[in-house]
Parts: structure tokens; C-alpha cells; sequence
């Protein structure tokens, strides 16, 4: 890869080797990124999966022109802090480190949300809003013009673009923030572009100290740092204001504005230039500025940026990221076996029965100010027309949002009258599951309209009354701010939805009622279940691949790797890079080399180059016992209900192997398909083995690491959880922590929901009927499983066993499931009956113990 002219990647490679394979697996990483393309990269543990993608990229960034930023995607906590130790450990070999950052979310970050100094009726994320927008109002310079305190329209809340700088004068304010950094990332300095008064800000900012100074008040103190402010948010001073009230702001933030928008906090604040939460937040509060905008300023010259999958494909979060993100932006998706299920989510669109009446009030506003005299609607209508919007659409917008609410609220009083017995007898708390409820609006199997979108026809409202709905929520929030009104509206983004509800496909996008328990109450309820649930319209994306395709179209190039991408063809044909690309079966070229693969596009009429990799696992294979226990499937049917006086002969089979397996030597993991089947293995294992049995539930975090600690106390235990948890992928069961792990059956996700049968038949569209079932349920569940045995080995020299049980693991039986596994799980995984357990577990631990 290196030539004289141009260094190669070893200098930016973190350790002395490589691992076998993790060459191979930077060097295609970065042919293919230079080409603009993709990389589609499988490797279990042990194949270095992060150190070489981080490399590529080092290389990618600093020996060529072709990208300016990396931006790493993970969904799991673990492996976004294994990004930055890798980063980390690969600076402390440069004379010029690569700067880094890792983003969390707003509520992990507000130092008043993180010690519950918020009213308890509020949201993090509402209360950081409302405190941001009259803080931006407080600051408003005089010739901005707008009205200070009376919220001229919102204010710009993110920060520009941005440079570091060495030189900076220090203020008073940064003096008393406490020890100046060695450098200083600065925000806004053209004066053109800068509305906010940095004085103005400057002056709140120093009110907030002072009154800390002054009272009796206790500092507000958060992440081992103390705030210069006390644990209660400030009122404006009165000369800030026009009016008698006095509202409340954020010291933080009006610090930040104080600042030209810049932050305190350099990379050199950050451990070998790399910067977590545990060093910006501190470091933050202690100067007084808010840490998220802090964390806002820095991504902006980072060169390395690591986040979640939501700072990629969540247009409510991309915000944050959206200034950073091009064609000369190279992305790492790592988990990207989770693609599908993560992203499906975030792209999907849901609309709530309380925004719909914001959507509402909004225009009502704007109605009601018209009908108060006739020269406010003569002005309102000269408004109004400047966006070639007529105002009897205002009156006919306002109209069709009351009786869609109307509509949801007799659809679903309707819907749980019918469902569920008892309902409307008063005691709704008690009828009603404590869960989320879907109530389809179309047979999930049909191509065919949904009900809401029926409803509105026959009502006269149209498409091309919905194609105006976003263009009427436009001009009605402009003519508000130009009519002095201070509104926080939502009936654009509210009317942008209603256009896609109309015109998105019927297959593609499944329509539903989705109800969400709530602890609200309404005083005087129009129906009972609103004391118990948020209701809310949802257009679910059953199929994600077009919207992946187009958003990863957007970056210069990238890797998505995992442990289990297997089959990889299948991984590209539903996540989008199939379409990204063009290759045919004419064109697919495939080379083996080192338990590699490699494929990628004819550059003739191709749109990206998309190449694959898939790694063995490289630990010895002495280390390792791998069986396909030979049962009955332990499917819905086979097994009956988890009671405990089901005794079938299904579920006594599957007792005795769990019995078999749990009494062996170690820390065993037992997975199971689902919670419930675990809490009935659970219960039978505890009446038949000496271990501690510790149960997995559907829990909290604090719950989860409460329980994964008594798992790896000094006693052997066996660990019963669920497959599809969060216990069987993303944690490190490194050293002696596991010895075996077994999974049961197939986890499939319940294939009753009204969704899941939609995203079956999406998946019978697209890929046919055939293939329905195996695309969007059993490849998705058989990489659960992998994820799930792939706990067991994390390290060269550890041993371990890894079990699946049912005889839909082995070739050539029904519904098997074996093409879906590695080609070396193939290999190595053998047949064994039930009776032979004990004594093959016996004679490889007895092995172990010699």
C-alpha cells in the first residue's frame, strides 16, 4: 500500500502487529474509501475490527485530500468508548494527534437536568428548549429587531463555523471560569452574522455568579465539577425586559453567547487530544458555558467524531451534526447488523394527538388575531400572500387538524371498545396493558389505503389539500413572528408529515395508531383512555433500504462492519448498498484470500464501489467446543404457554438440556427467545442446580449492571436472559467472566404484531414472496444467536463453549437455518444428543483443569 511518495497507514496503527487478517482489513478499507465506496466488513472478536477502521481513516484524513472528517456510528455504549481508546492509543504515536470527540445526548450533558433540578412535570429535553429560547431573547442585540424578552421569532440556537485559535484574550468572565486552557475553540466572529449581544449575554451570565456570591445559595455541583451557579435557574434582571415578569434563563447558555459562542474546553483538555464526557463536562461546568453547545462547537474541528447511529439517520438529531456532514465526510457504521432494526425506527414518522393540537392553536392563533379587526386581517392577508398562501387555507388547515383529532379519538375509544373486555366500566387502569398498543389502520398483508387516509378523502380533504399543509405551516409561523407574536410552532414540521402520509406508499409505509402509557391525566377527559395513553399517528418505514442508500449516497465513503453481517449479499441488498451500487451477477467478481471475500462494482456506469470482507475467528480452535444440540424445535407450537404446569414433551426436553449445561464447570449464559421463556427456565433450573440463578429481565440500565455484577461475582452462576436482550451482545464477558453459552431456539420477534407482518410483506414486495420470511425475520434472529455464542471467546487464550439448541440449526432439516451461520460456524459446529452433554462438557473442562 505505502510507496516512497506516500506514507502507509503502519505509522498510524496503534500497536506494534497487526492481528492476522487486520492488515488485510485496513488496506481494503482504504482502496475502497479513496474509490468513494463502501466496505461491508464481517469480523468476530479478535479481528481488531475498531484499530482498523480508526487507521483507515487516520491514513485517509492525513495522507490524502479526500476527506476532511470521520464519523463514527455505534449503537452500543461499550463500543463507542472502545472508539475513543483506540483513538487514543493511536495519538500517543503521532507528533500531530488527530483530534477527537464523543457526543452524547442533551439530557446526559444538562447540568441542571443530571441533578434533577428541573420541575418534575418537564422534560430534559422541553426544559433545555424553553430555558434556550428566552436566554436567545435576553440576548438579542437592539438592531436585530425584534423586541427583547417578547420573542421577536427564535433565534438562531447553533453554533457557526468555527476555528481554534492560541491566542485569545481572557476576560474577566473566562478569569473567573477558573484556569484559562492552552487553547481555545472560538466561535462567531463576523459581526455580520452575529445578532446575539455579547455584553447583553455577558451581564446575565455574571448576574447568575453573582447571585450564587451574594445569597445563601449552594452551588449547583454535577460530574465532580462545581457550577459558578446555584442549583436554581436565575430570573432576568428588569432591565432586560419590557414587561412586568421577569423570566427565567440558562447561565450556561448566556455564558456561551457570552463567548462569541465559542467553547472553554481545547482538545488539549482531552486525554492524548481525544475528548469524552468525562473530560468536556467537567471542564464546562466548572467555566460556567453550557456543555452541549460546548460538545456543539467542538465536533466542528474535530477530526474524528463519535457518536450513535441517531447523529447519521435521525433528522430530529442530525441537527447537531448536519454542518459536518458531506462528500468529503468518511463514515464508520459499526453493529451495522443493526442496521435494519435501528434505522427503521429513526425514519419512521410519528405525529402525537398533543402536537396535532399545537399544530391547531398554531393556526388558530393566527386566525383569531385576524377576526379581532379588520385591518389585522387586511395585513394578515397581505402577509400571508408574499408565500402564495391564501388565508382561507389558514381556516381550512385549522379546520382539517380539529376533525383529524376528532377522527383518532373515536378511531381508538372504537378499537378498545372492541379489544378489550371490560373497557368503559371505569376502570380503565385495569383493563388496559400497561404496554404499547398498535391499532393498525390496514390488513398489514394488503396492498391497500389505510383508514385515516379514507377518512380525510371522503371528508374532501384530498392530496392536493395535503401537499399544502407544510406550505401553510410555513407561512403561518413567519406571519406570527412578523405579527409580534412569540410562538414555539409546529405546524410545518406537522403539515410536512401529513404530505408524506398521503403520498408515500402503501406498502413501503405502514399506517397505525400507536398508544403509549401515560402518567398524565386530562381533568375532564373526553374518553377514558386518555387518562392512560398517548395516542399517536405513525407512518412506520417497514423497508429502510432507499432512505439508507440516499443518506449514505451523501458521504465520500465508508466501512460498515460487525461480527455478524453473514450472509453479506443479503446485508447489502436490504440495507441499500446493493442499490448504492450496480452490481450484477455479470459483473460480481469474487476472490478468496485469507478467509477473505472480495467483490465490488465494474467501474463502467457504476455509482459506488461496495466491497466485502468477511474474517474468521482467529483464536485456536483447541480453545473451543461448538454443538447443535439435536431436539425438537422449540417453537410457539411445539412448546404451549411457559406456565409451570405445562409439562409437554417439548418443553421436559429442553429442561433436562438446560439442566445438563447449567451444572457444568463455570459461568453459564442460557438464552432464551424471549423474557417470558426465560423466567420459566429460570424457574425449573432454580429447583435443579446448586448455582446461583440469576434471571434477566426487560429492566433499567442500573437494574441490568446491578444483575451483570452478581453474575461475575467469585461464585459460578448461570445468567437466564432473553436472546433479543440487552445482555447477549455489546457486553465483554472477557477472562473468566463466561464459559458457556447456549441459545434455545430461534428468537424470533413476535410475528403477530401488526408491523412485523407489514415488514413481511414489504420484504415480499421487494425481494419476493419467497423470501418474505427469511429477509425480515430468521437472518435478523440467527444473527441475535451469533451475537449471543460470540460472548463467549473474547481473547486468545480463553476457552469456552458455545451451544445452539433445536434441530433447525443443522443441515438439511426443516426450516434450517444453517446457510445463515459463517461458513467456519459450518465447520465447526457438530451434532450432539441431549445424553451426551454431561460427559463432553465434563471431558473439555476436565482438560481445562489439568
Amino acid at each position: 500500500m505505502s510507496t516512497d511518495e506516500t506514507p502507509g497507514w503502519e505509522r498510524f496503527f496503534g500497536f506494534e502487529r497487526p492481528y492476522e487478517n487486520q492488515a488485510d482489513a485496513i488496506e481494503a478499507a482504504i482502496e475502497t474509501a479513496r474509490s468513494e465506496g463502501y466496505l461491508a466488513m464481517e469480523g468476530p472478536c479478535g479481528t481488531g475490527k475498531t484499530m482498523a477502521a480508526l487507521t483507515a481513516a487516520a491514513f485517509l484524513l492525513r495522507e490524502t485530500d479526500r476527506f476532511k472528517n470521520c464519523v463514527v456510528a455505534t449503537p452500543v455504549k461499550q463500543q463507542r468508548q472502545q472508539f475513543i481508546e483506540d483513538l487514543r492509543t493511536i495519538n500517543r504515536g503521532l507528533d500531530e494527534p488527530l483530534s477527537g470527540v464523543g457526543l452524547v445526548g442533551k439530557a446526559d450533558l444538562c447540568p441542571y437536568g443530571r441533578e434533577d433540578a428541573f420541575p418534575s412535570d418537564s422534560s430534559v429535553q422541553s426544559r433545555c428548549e424553553e430555558l434556550r429560547e428566552t436566554t436567545a431573547d435576553l440576548v438579542r442585540a437592539d438592531d436585530s429587531g425584534g423586541h427583547r424578552g417578547e420573542g421577536g421569532g427564535s433565534a438562531p440556537t447553533s453554533g457557526s463555523s468555527t476555528s481554534e485559535s492560541t491566542a485569545s484574550e481572557s476576560t474577566d468572565l473566562d478569569r473567573e471560569a477558573g484556569p484559562e486552557p492552552a487553547a481555545v475553540i472560538e466561535g462567531v466572529t463576523d459581526e455580520a452574522e452575529q445578532w446575539w449581544d455579547a455584553d447583553r449575554a455577558r451581564e446575565l451570565a455574571e448576574t447568575a455568579r453573582t447571585d450564587l456570591s451574594a445569597g445563601d445559595n449552594e452551588p449547583l455541583q454535577t460530574a465532580g465539577a462545581t457550577a459558578p451557579y446555584s442549583t436554581a435557574q436565575p430570573a432576568a434582571p428588569e432591565s432586560f425586559t419590557d414587561s412586568e415578569s421577569t423570566p427565567l434563563y440558562c447561565p450556561f447558555e448566556a455564558d456561551w453567547y457570552a463567548r462569541d459562542t465559542g467553547s472553554p474546553v481545547g482538545f488539549e483538555q482531552g486525554t492524548d487530544h481525544v475528548l469524552s464526557t468525562r473530560e468536556f463536562l467537567p471542564s464546562a461546568v466548572e467555566a460556567g458555558t453550557c456543555p452541549h453547545r460546548v460538545m456543539s462547537v467542538l465536533l466542528e474541528d474535530a477530526e474524528i467524531v463519535v457518536g450513535n447511529y441517531n447523529h447519521l439517520f435521525d433528522s430530529q438529531t442530525r441537527h447537531l451534526t448536519e454542518s459536518i456532514l458531506d462528500e468529503r465526510t468518511l463514515v464508520i457504521v459499526d453493529e451495522a447488523h443493526r442496521l435494519e432494526e435501528r434505522v427503521r425506527d429513526l425514519l419512521s414518522d410519528t405525529v402525537g394527538r398533543v402536537t396535532l393540537k399545537q399544530a391547531q392553536q398554531d393556526l388558530r392563533t393566527l386566525v383569531e388575531r385576524a377576526r379581532q379587526h379588520a385591518d389585522n386581517k387586511e395585513l394578515i392577508e397581505t402577509q400571508l400572500a408574499d408565500h402564495d398562501v391564501p388565508y382561507e387555507a389558514v381556516e381550512r388547515a385549522q379546520q382539517f387538524y380539529g376533525e383529524a383529532i376528532g377522527w383518532l379519538d373515536e378511531r381508538v375509544e372504537a378499537e378498545l371498545v372492541e379489544r378489550f373486555d371490560g373497557y368503559g366500566t371505569g376502570f380503565v387502569n385495569e383493563v388496559l396493558p400497561d404496554e404499547q398498543v398498535e391499532l393498525e389502520l390496514r390488513d398489514p398483508e394488503v396492498d391497500e389505503r389505510d383508514a385515516f387516509t379514507e377518512w380525510a378523502e371522503g371528508a374532501g380533504y384530498t392530496g392536493g389539500f395535503f401537499r399544502t399543509l407544510g406550505a401553510v405551516g410555513a407561512a403561518v409561523e413567519d406571519v406570527l413572528s412578523q405579527q409580534g407574536i412569540s410562538r414555539d410552532c409546529v405546524c410545518t414540521a406537522t403539515g410536512v408529515l401529513f404530505n408524506r402520509w398521503w403520498h408515500r406508499d402503501h406498502t413501503e409505509f405502514f399506517r397505525e395508531i400507536t398508544l403509549e402509557p401515560s402518567e398524565s391525566e386530562y381533568r375532564e377527559p373526553d374518553y377514558p383512555w386518555q387518562n392512560v395513553y398517548n395516542a399517536s399517528l405513525v407512518i412506520y418505514n417497514c423497508i429502510p433500504s432507499e432512505q439508507v442508500r440516499d443518506i449514505l449516497g451523501e458521504f465520500g465513503g465508508g466501512i460498515l462492519m460487525s461480527a455478524t453481517l453473514e450472509p453479506i449479499p443479503i446485508f447489502e441488498a436490504v440495507s441499500g448498498l446493493e442499490s448504492l451500487s450496480t452490481r450484477s451477477a455479470a459483473d460480481d467478481s469474487t476472490r478468496s484470500t485469507n478467509d477473505s471475500t472480495h467483490s465490488q462494482t465494474t467501474d463502467e456506469g457504476a455509482k459506488r464501489r461496495v466491497d466485502r470482507r468477511s474474517y474468521d475467528l482467529q483464536f485456536p480452535e483447541s480453545n473451543r467446543e461448538s454443538w447443535i444440540v439435536d431436539v425438537m424445535p422449540f417453537t410457539a407450537r411445539n412448546r404451549g404457554p411457559p406456565t409451570p404446569d405445562n409439562h409437554n414433551e417439548t418443553r421436559e426436553r429442553y429442561a433436562y438440556v438446560a439442566r445438563e449445561i447449567a451444572r457444568s464447570h463455570g459461568n453459564i449464559l442460557l438464552a432464551y427467545p424471549n423474557y417470558a421463556e426465560a423466567e420459566w427456565a429460570a424457574h425449573r433450573l432454580r429447583e435443579a442446580v446448586d448455582k446461583p440463578v440469576v434471571l434477566d429481565r426487560s429492566s433499567s440500565h442500573e437494574e441490568t449492571q446491578r444483575l451483570k455484577a452478581d453474575f461475575f461475582g467469585d461464585d459460578h452462576a448461570v445468567l437466564v436472559t432473553s436472546t433479543r436482550g440487552t445482555l447477549t451482545e455489546g457486553v465483554d464477558y472477557a477472562g473468566e467472566k463466561l464459559h458457556t453459552c447456549a441459545v434455545f431456539g430461534i428468537p424470533l420477534v413476535n410475528i403477530g404484531s401488526p408491523r412485523v407482518q407489514a415488514v413481511r410483506h414489504a420484504y415480499g414486495d421487494r425481494f419476493g414472496a419467497e423470501n418474505e420470511f427469511t429477509y425480515a425475520l430468521t437472518i435478523p434472529a440467527v444473527r441475535q444467536v451469533r451475537q449471543a455464542i460470540g460472548r463467549v471467546l473474547r481473547g486468545p487464550d480463553e476457552r469456552g463453549v458455545r451451544i445452539l439448541v433445536g434441530e433447525r440449526y443443522l443441515p438439511d432439516r426443516p426450516r434450517s437455518v444453517d446457510p445463515f451461520l459463517a461458513e467456519q460456524e459450518r465447520r465447526e459446529f457438530r451434532r450432539l444428543t441431549p445424553e451426551f452433554l454431561d460427559s463432553q462438557l465434563a471431558g473439555f473442562w476436565a482438560v481445562d483443569r489439568e
